[in-house]
């Protein structure tokens, strides 16, 4: 089960938070309803990056979803990839870590694209936690609208406008 909150943002932050993790990913969708995506995985580290191709399956919707990730060789997924025969979505994700253990992560995707665009997300262990957080008085001026329970703020949704041409809701 995957828990989490979304707020669109504008920029990376910048609150004194810790940088943990900066990745590079690139990644499409065999299908919206229920979500079969695949995403490469760039983890950018000083020793030297790492690379994961991942298969991932979800449903649901909200802050609660059911998620399954499946690791895959790179040749399955250059495979998936010839396979939905379009661009993929372009998203560099740092992350942060907050004051109470929580991960902000923030995703700006399609870099350079007129669709280009900048969100953040937090995963929680439980619904409970997630409904009963609140940011600090920095972190909340910096985090935009919470669109987590809005539709059409999905990455899928995201994928259906910008790479099927689909509007939203269709």
């Amino acid at each position: 089960m995957e828990i989490e909150r979304k707020w669109l943002v504008t920029g990376w932050p910048s609150c004194d938070l810790p940088l943990i993790a900066r990745q590079q990913m690139s990644q499409g969708y065999i299908n919206v309803r229920p979500t079969v995506r695949i995403r490469k995985e760039v983890l950018l580290k000083e020793d030297g990056d790492s690379t994961d191709f991942v298969l991932c399956i979800k449903s649901g919707a909200g802050i609660a979803r059911e998620e399954i990730e499946i690791s895959i060789p790179e040749e399955k997924f250059a495979d998936l990839e010839r396979v939905i025969g379009l661009p993929l979505i372009g998203k560099e994700r740092r992350t942060y870590l907050l004051s109470d253990g929580c991960h902000l992560e923030v995703n700006h995707v399609d870099e350079g694209l007129p669709t280009e665009y900048w969100y953040a997300e937090i995963e929680y262990p439980s619904i409970e936690a997630a409904r009963s957080w609140t940011p600090t008085e920095e972190l909340g001026s910096y985090l935009g609208r919470d669109v987590s329970e809005e539709p059409g703020q999905s990455m899928g949704e995201y994928w259906e406008l910008t790479r099927l041409g689909k509007g939203s809701g269709s």
